[in-house]
């Protein structure tokens, strides 16, 4: 879990186009990499294949209501987890009193009555995600683990068999979403849209470049992690026994400007 707008997901479940597409502008305005759905039965498959960080969901939706939606990803996040960190904010035409007390009541974090002010939202937003945050850590964070390699969300740092790993920003994400989908190859365009959050695929040579300045940096302390699958994408591999690389102190291995 992070509160940061670079390194924190969003899945907006929202029937209405209009609104779905101010919600999805303005979010990807501030920074958050968004995704949206329209149905309950979409938006528990997104949160399966995008493991969000935050859930926008209307109550009314064309399958079903979002409270049997908000009860479904809770139960599964924590059973997948071990805990539930997820952020659940509800988004609806329902301002009842009761209402807003049910869907806090059924697991909601926060509760936006239509027609709502796009600054509103985002700052909500912010909230609920530096609340979750602490949920699933009030100490360290959410830490990320694959063999010997170990990435702390909450001090953004990055250990392979106990040595640090320097990263820059978009070396840092684009390694988070590996970990985040360990065992999965994962296409350049899927990388191109959840790291540099492109719409459309552009030249995949920035993630070639970047997938080889984690290599460099990764295979220093034991054997190689990231694995290319022609033609596809890549993923992470199976992580053997750490091996320990070449001694902190040795040569360095990135080129001028590596990484950068």
């Amino acid at each position: 879990m992070n509160a940061d707008p670079a390194l924190a997901t969003v899945l907006i479940v929202e029937d209405e186009p209009g609104i779905a597409d101010v919600l999805r502008i303005t979010l990807k305005y501030n920074g958050f990499t968004v995704h949206s759905v329209a149905t309950g039965r979409a938006a528990i498959a997104a949160a399966r294949e995008h493991r969000p960080d935050l859930v926008l969901l209307d109550v009314m939706l064309p399958d079903g209501n979002g409270w049997e939606v908000c009860r479904t990803l809770r139960e599964e996040r924590a059973a997948e987890d071990g805990e539930d960190c997820l952020g659940i904010i509800f988004v609806t035409a329902r301002d009842a009193p009761r209402d807003v007390v049910a869907g806090l009541a059924l697991g909601g974090d926060d509760y936006i009555t239509k027609p709502f002010g796009v600054d509103e939202v985002v700052a909500r937003v912010h909230a609920v995600l530096r609340r979750t945050r602490r949920r699933a850590d009030p100490v360290a964070g959410r830490v990320l683990r694959h063999g010997d390699l170990e990435m702390d969300e909450a001090t953004y740092t990055v250990r392979r068999a106990g040595r640090p790993v320097d990263l820059t920003p978009t070396e840092y994400n684009l390694l988070r979403h590996l970990l985040r989908h360990a065992g999965r190859i994962l296409t350049k365009e899927q990388l191109l849209q959840h790291v540099w959050q492109y719409d459309t695929a552009v030249s995949s040579t920035v993630v070639e470049t970047y997938i080889s300045y984690l290599r460099r940096k990764l295979d220093r302390f034991g054997p190689p992690l990231i694995e290319t699958r022609r033609g596809i994408g890549y993923g992470l591999v199976a992580a053997g026994p750490a091996v320990d690389g070449p001694a902190a102190d040795g040569p360095a291995v990135d080129g001028p400007g590596g990484g950068r």
